[in-house]
Protein backbone atom coordinates (compact mmCIF):
# COMPACT_ATOMS: atom_id res chain seq x y z
CA UNK A 1 0.00 0.00 0.00
CA UNK A 2 1.30 3.36 -0.61
CA UNK A 3 2.52 5.38 2.10
CA UNK A 4 -0.57 7.54 3.92
CA UNK A 5 -0.18 11.28 3.43
CA UNK A 6 0.03 13.27 6.63
CA UNK A 7 -0.30 16.91 7.14
CA UNK A 8 0.54 17.86 10.84
CA UNK A 9 1.29 21.02 12.43
CA UNK A 10 4.45 21.83 14.47
CA UNK A 11 3.12 24.23 17.26
CA UNK A 12 4.02 23.17 21.16
CA UNK A 13 0.67 21.72 21.39
CA UNK A 14 1.24 19.28 18.74
CA UNK A 15 4.58 18.12 19.77
CA UNK A 16 3.45 15.34 22.01
CA UNK A 17 0.81 14.10 18.98
CA UNK A 18 4.16 13.86 16.71
CA UNK A 19 6.71 11.89 19.02
CA UNK A 20 7.28 8.74 17.14
CA UNK A 21 6.93 10.48 13.84
CA UNK A 22 10.12 13.13 14.67
CA UNK A 23 12.11 10.53 16.86
CA UNK A 24 13.67 6.77 16.92
CA UNK A 25 12.91 4.48 17.38
CA UNK A 26 9.58 4.95 15.41
CA UNK A 27 10.64 7.48 13.46
CA UNK A 28 12.44 5.42 10.66
CA UNK A 29 9.62 2.88 10.56
CA UNK A 30 6.83 5.52 10.23
CA UNK A 31 8.18 7.22 7.20
CA UNK A 32 7.86 4.02 5.19
CA UNK A 33 4.31 4.07 6.02
CA UNK A 34 3.73 7.60 5.88
CA UNK A 35 4.80 10.57 4.23
CA UNK A 36 4.30 13.91 6.61
CA UNK A 37 4.58 17.96 5.93
CA UNK A 38 3.57 20.10 8.38
CA UNK A 39 1.54 23.51 7.67
CA UNK A 40 -0.26 25.94 9.68
CA UNK A 41 -4.09 24.65 11.34
CA UNK A 42 -6.55 25.59 8.31
CA UNK A 43 -3.89 24.48 5.49
CA UNK A 44 -3.96 20.84 7.17
CA UNK A 45 -8.47 21.39 6.39
CA UNK A 46 -7.54 22.70 3.15
CA UNK A 47 -5.62 19.48 2.10
CA UNK A 48 -8.06 16.97 3.25
CA UNK A 49 -10.62 18.80 1.33
CA UNK A 50 -9.05 19.07 -1.91
CA UNK A 51 -7.85 15.39 -1.29
CA UNK A 52 -3.95 16.16 -1.40
CA UNK A 53 -3.51 14.09 2.05
CA UNK A 54 -5.12 11.76 3.78
CA UNK A 55 -5.20 12.63 7.44
CA UNK A 56 -4.67 15.59 9.12
CA UNK A 57 -5.12 17.34 12.34
CA UNK A 58 -7.79 19.88 11.62
CA UNK A 59 -9.79 22.17 13.61
CA UNK A 60 -12.68 20.86 14.88
CA UNK A 61 -14.84 23.09 12.85
CA UNK A 62 -13.18 22.33 9.47
CA UNK A 63 -14.67 18.85 10.03
CA UNK A 64 -18.38 20.21 9.22
CA UNK A 65 -17.21 21.31 6.05
CA UNK A 66 -15.63 18.72 4.90
CA UNK A 67 -17.35 15.31 3.84
CA UNK A 68 -16.40 11.48 4.00
CA UNK A 69 -14.16 12.47 7.53
CA UNK A 70 -13.35 10.15 10.14
CA UNK A 71 -12.39 11.11 13.54
CA UNK A 72 -9.13 9.01 14.92
CA UNK A 73 -10.72 8.10 18.74
CA UNK A 74 -9.46 9.42 22.06
CA UNK A 75 -7.17 11.75 20.13
CA UNK A 76 -7.44 15.35 21.04
CA UNK A 77 -6.31 18.77 21.91
CA UNK A 78 -8.17 19.87 24.40
CA UNK A 79 -8.95 21.55 27.33
CA UNK A 80 -10.70 21.52 30.57
CA UNK A 81 -9.97 25.14 31.41
CA UNK A 82 -7.01 27.77 30.85
CA UNK A 83 -5.66 26.58 27.81
CA UNK A 84 -3.03 29.81 27.23
CA UNK A 85 -2.59 29.66 23.72
CA UNK A 86 -6.33 30.74 22.28
CA UNK A 87 -6.37 34.55 24.06
CA UNK A 88 -8.68 37.55 23.36
CA UNK A 89 -6.26 40.64 23.30
CA UNK A 90 -7.79 43.58 23.88
CA UNK A 91 -7.14 47.62 24.64
CA UNK A 92 -10.43 48.01 26.44
CA UNK A 93 -12.74 46.40 28.42
CA UNK A 94 -14.96 43.38 27.21
CA UNK A 95 -18.00 45.59 26.89
CA UNK A 96 -16.74 48.14 24.88
CA UNK A 97 -15.10 46.18 22.52
CA UNK A 98 -15.95 47.14 18.54
CA UNK A 99 -13.68 45.22 16.58
CA UNK A 100 -11.77 41.98 16.64
CA UNK A 101 -8.88 41.39 14.46
CA UNK A 102 -8.77 37.25 13.88
CA UNK A 103 -5.44 35.28 13.65
CA UNK A 104 -6.55 33.76 10.16
CA UNK A 105 -5.10 30.48 11.01
CA UNK A 106 -7.43 28.46 13.05
CA UNK A 107 -11.04 28.21 11.65
CA UNK A 108 -12.44 26.63 15.21
CA UNK A 109 -11.06 29.73 17.57
CA UNK A 110 -12.24 32.17 15.03
CA UNK A 111 -16.13 30.51 15.28
CA UNK A 112 -15.76 30.24 19.39
CA UNK A 113 -15.09 33.65 19.87
CA UNK A 114 -17.97 34.87 17.61
CA UNK A 115 -20.25 32.09 19.39
CA UNK A 116 -19.00 33.76 22.67
CA UNK A 117 -19.40 37.31 21.51
CA UNK A 118 -22.85 36.53 20.73
CA UNK A 119 -24.79 34.39 22.79
CA UNK A 120 -22.84 34.93 25.83
CA UNK A 121 -21.21 38.51 25.63
CA UNK A 122 -24.36 40.02 23.79
CA UNK A 123 -22.32 42.07 21.58
CA UNK A 124 -21.53 42.11 17.84
CA UNK A 125 -18.28 43.77 16.83
CA UNK A 126 -17.10 43.68 13.53
CA UNK A 127 -14.41 41.42 12.94
CA UNK A 128 -11.63 40.91 10.31
CA UNK A 129 -8.87 38.39 9.80
CA UNK A 130 -5.00 39.19 10.15
CA UNK A 131 -1.72 37.90 10.16
CA UNK A 132 -0.83 37.34 13.71
CA UNK A 133 1.24 40.41 14.64
CA UNK A 134 -0.15 41.49 17.53
CA UNK A 135 0.76 45.29 17.76
CA UNK A 136 -0.43 45.58 13.94
CA UNK A 137 -3.28 44.04 14.39
CA UNK A 138 -4.18 46.43 17.64
CA UNK A 139 -3.26 49.39 15.39
CA UNK A 140 -6.42 49.58 13.41
CA UNK A 141 -8.69 46.92 15.93
CA UNK A 142 -9.98 47.44 19.12
CA UNK A 143 -9.01 43.81 20.34
CA UNK A 144 -7.16 40.65 18.49
CA UNK A 145 -8.05 37.03 18.72
CA UNK A 146 -4.46 35.00 18.79
CA UNK A 147 -3.86 31.08 19.13
CA UNK A 148 -1.07 28.75 19.30
CA UNK A 149 2.55 29.68 19.91
CA UNK A 150 1.88 33.69 19.08
CA UNK A 151 -0.47 33.87 22.10
CA UNK A 152 2.00 32.37 24.33
CA UNK A 153 4.27 35.02 23.97
CA UNK A 154 2.06 37.60 24.32
CA UNK A 155 2.86 39.60 27.85
CA UNK A 156 -0.47 39.89 29.26
CA UNK A 157 0.44 42.48 32.24
CA UNK A 158 0.70 44.86 29.03
CA UNK A 159 -3.06 44.05 27.82
CA UNK A 160 -6.43 42.74 29.34
CA UNK A 161 -7.06 39.21 28.00
CA UNK A 162 -9.39 36.60 28.03
CA UNK A 163 -8.06 32.89 27.69
CA UNK A 164 -11.47 31.99 25.15
CA UNK A 165 -10.97 27.83 26.57
CA UNK A 166 -11.45 29.13 30.14
CA UNK A 167 -14.47 31.56 29.19
CA UNK A 168 -15.99 28.28 27.07
CA UNK A 169 -15.21 26.11 30.61
CA UNK A 170 -17.03 29.31 32.85
CA UNK A 171 -19.48 29.54 30.75
CA UNK A 172 -21.06 26.60 29.64
CA UNK A 173 -19.76 23.89 32.30
CA UNK A 174 -18.22 22.20 29.31
CA UNK A 175 -14.08 21.38 28.27
CA UNK A 176 -13.37 22.58 24.56
CA UNK A 177 -11.89 20.57 21.74
CA UNK A 178 -9.71 22.53 19.43
CA UNK A 179 -8.42 20.21 17.33
CA UNK A 180 -8.27 16.01 16.09
CA UNK A 181 -7.12 14.17 13.62
CA UNK A 182 -9.26 13.34 10.87
CA UNK A 183 -8.79 10.57 8.30
CA UNK A 184 -10.61 10.63 4.93
CA UNK A 185 -12.81 7.38 5.06
CA UNK A 186 -11.47 5.65 1.61
CA UNK A 187 -7.74 6.26 1.86
CA UNK A 188 -7.29 2.40 3.49
CA UNK A 189 -9.56 -0.54 4.19
CA UNK A 190 -11.47 -0.38 7.67
CA UNK A 191 -9.04 -2.69 9.11
CA UNK A 192 -5.89 -0.81 8.19
CA UNK A 193 -7.85 2.37 9.65
CA UNK A 194 -7.41 0.61 12.56
CA UNK A 195 -3.98 0.32 12.65
CA UNK A 196 -3.64 4.24 11.85
CA UNK A 197 -5.59 4.89 15.09
CA UNK A 198 -3.25 2.78 17.15
CA UNK A 199 -0.38 4.39 15.32
CA UNK A 200 -1.58 7.84 16.39
CA UNK A 201 -2.62 6.92 19.68
CA UNK A 202 0.74 5.38 20.53
CA UNK A 203 2.62 8.01 19.38
CA UNK A 204 0.25 10.47 21.73
CA UNK A 205 1.28 8.35 24.82
CA UNK A 206 4.85 8.19 24.26
CA UNK A 207 5.16 11.73 23.31
CA UNK A 208 3.74 12.58 26.89
CA UNK A 209 6.27 10.43 28.13
CA UNK A 210 8.74 12.73 27.19
CA UNK A 211 7.30 15.61 29.08
CA UNK A 212 11.09 16.79 30.10
CA UNK A 213 12.76 16.47 26.48
CA UNK A 214 9.79 18.56 24.90
CA UNK A 215 9.98 20.71 27.38
CA UNK A 216 13.99 21.89 26.91
CA UNK A 217 13.50 21.69 22.82
CA UNK A 218 10.27 23.99 23.51
CA UNK A 219 11.48 26.63 25.86
CA UNK A 220 14.56 27.15 23.69
CA UNK A 221 12.87 27.60 20.16
CA UNK A 222 9.71 30.01 22.06
CA UNK A 223 12.25 31.85 24.27
CA UNK A 224 9.84 30.49 27.00
CA UNK A 225 10.53 29.13 30.89
CA UNK A 226 10.79 26.07 30.73
CA UNK A 227 8.53 25.79 33.62
CA UNK A 228 6.10 27.52 31.43
CA UNK A 229 6.09 25.17 29.05
CA UNK A 230 6.00 22.20 31.41
CA UNK A 231 2.46 23.60 32.79
CA UNK A 232 1.22 24.12 29.55
CA UNK A 233 2.06 20.29 27.87
CA UNK A 234 0.96 18.88 31.36
CA UNK A 235 -1.85 21.23 32.84
CA UNK A 236 -3.41 23.56 29.87
CA UNK A 237 -3.88 20.78 27.21
CA UNK A 238 -5.61 17.89 26.87
CA UNK A 239 -4.61 15.02 24.93
CA UNK A 240 -7.73 12.69 25.11
CA UNK A 241 -11.09 12.53 23.81
CA UNK A 242 -13.60 11.51 26.90
CA UNK A 243 -17.19 11.61 26.44
CA UNK A 244 -17.53 15.11 28.53
CA UNK A 245 -15.31 16.40 25.67
CA UNK A 246 -17.38 14.85 22.95
CA UNK A 247 -20.36 16.96 24.55
CA UNK A 248 -18.54 19.84 24.62
CA UNK A 249 -17.53 19.44 21.24
CA UNK A 250 -21.04 18.60 20.28
CA UNK A 251 -22.40 21.93 22.15
CA UNK A 252 -19.94 24.25 20.08
CA UNK A 253 -21.17 22.33 16.72
CA UNK A 254 -24.61 23.29 17.66
CA UNK A 255 -24.03 27.22 18.14
CA UNK A 256 -22.38 27.21 15.34
CA UNK A 257 -24.83 26.41 13.00
CA UNK A 258 -27.20 28.50 14.93
CA UNK A 259 -25.29 31.44 14.49
CA UNK A 260 -24.86 30.40 11.03
CA UNK A 261 -21.49 29.72 11.18
CA UNK A 262 -21.98 26.31 9.75
CA UNK A 263 -24.29 25.16 6.89
CA UNK A 264 -25.34 21.95 9.30
CA UNK A 265 -24.89 20.71 12.93
CA UNK A 266 -22.26 17.80 11.75
CA UNK A 267 -22.71 14.28 13.50
CA UNK A 268 -19.04 12.81 14.33
CA UNK A 269 -17.99 9.57 12.93
CA UNK A 270 -14.82 7.61 14.63
CA UNK A 271 -13.28 5.12 13.12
Amino acid sequence: MARLRVSAISYLNTAPLMWDFENPPQRDELKREFDISYTMPSSCANALRDGSVDIGIIPIAAYATIPGLVVIPNVAIAADGPVRSILLVSKKPLDEIQSVAVDSSSRTSAALVRILFEYFYDRQPSFKEAAPNLEKMLVDHDSALLIGDSALQVDRSRYQTWDLSEEWRRLTGKPFVFAFWAIREHSAPAQNLQKVAQVFQRSRDNGLGQIPALTQTWSARLGLQSESVREYLTRNIHYYLEAEFIEGMELFFRYAAECGLFSHNPELRFI
